[in-house]
């Protein structure tokens, strides 16, 4: 880091935080509502239209991120964005993550906090879009039974599931626990695992910090660390056994970066 960027890098974190906050909710509301609308109207098939205008929405986002933050890079395994038809596992470290596997698939699904669905504008995109609430209770019962059940058709047309197996931020890095859920929908569609290593988001947008860390070096990177195609038949498959495999997996990945 330069002297320059040094001294004049808490105007800088102001001014980056604003910026994005600009894109993410004025200028939603100014650009984005006519396309979703008409989606709605308009298309014959909502989720996929959907899914297409939130990728785009926010591969808008990241681009103008790596424009305005002195010393950002961003890696990106080629790879990863031409993954279709599968359940993509990653570690979970920044509330950055989830728009950015947004960003990389034009069809995708995620598991979202269920009090979000309740959110005006937002919910209604969430539930347009096919998105998982992260309860099967209550309300969302008949909801997370339909999501479900039309997922191995929602894979088998190249769409991606992506899930956080521990379903909330690390604060260390360390891999936390994982939930069960996301293992029990890979095995009901039979589907292939990708497993993914996220790094450096933190970095960028640490947990517990309203402003984004910029003029720094930094190197968002995302990889692939293994692809599984798990014997669901095998009477020797266990989603407990599944489960350590991909945590193994996660943790030799973080062993693995400095």
């Amino acid at each position: 880091m330069t002297a320059l960027l040094r001294y004049t890098k808490p105007f800088w974190d102001v001014c980056v935080t604003l910026l994005l906050w600009l894109y993410y909710v004025p200028g939603w509301l100014a650009l984005c509502p006519p396309f979703y609308l008409l989606a709605y109207f308009f298309s014959t098939n909502r989720e996929p239209a959907f899914q297409r205008l939130n990728h785009l929405f926010h591969r808008g986002f990241f681009l103008l991120l790596r424009l305005i933050t002195p010393g950002l890079t961003m890696r990106i395994q080629t790879e990863i964005r031409n993954l279709r038809g599968c359940v993509i596992m990653a570690n979970h470290l920044s509330y950055l993550d989830p728009i950015l596997m947004v960003s990389l698939f034009p069809k995708q699904k995620t598991v979202v906090k269920s009090d979000f669905f309740h959110y005006p504008v937002f919910g209604w995109l969430l539930k347009t879009s096919g998105y998982l609430p992260s309860t099967a209770n209550g309300d969302f019962s008949d909801l997370m039974i339909g999501r479900v059940e039309a997922m191995p058709d929602y894979l088998a047309a190249g769409g991606n599931l992506f899930v956080f197996p521990e379903a909330h931020r690390s604060r260390d890095g360390r891999i936390g626990p994982f939930s069960k859920g996301v293992f029990t929908i890979a095995r009901r569609c039979r589907a292939p695992i990708v497993v993914l290593s996220i790094d450096n988001t933190d970095r960028l947008f640490p947990p517990d910090r309203y402003l984004f860390n910029a003029c720094i070096p930094n190197t968002v990177d995302v990889s692939i660390v293994a692809r599984l195609a798990p014997d669901y038949d095998s009477d020797a498959f266990s989603i407990s056994g599944l489960m350590t495999q991909v945590r193994t997996l996660m943790e030799k990945a973080r062993e693995r970066r400095p």
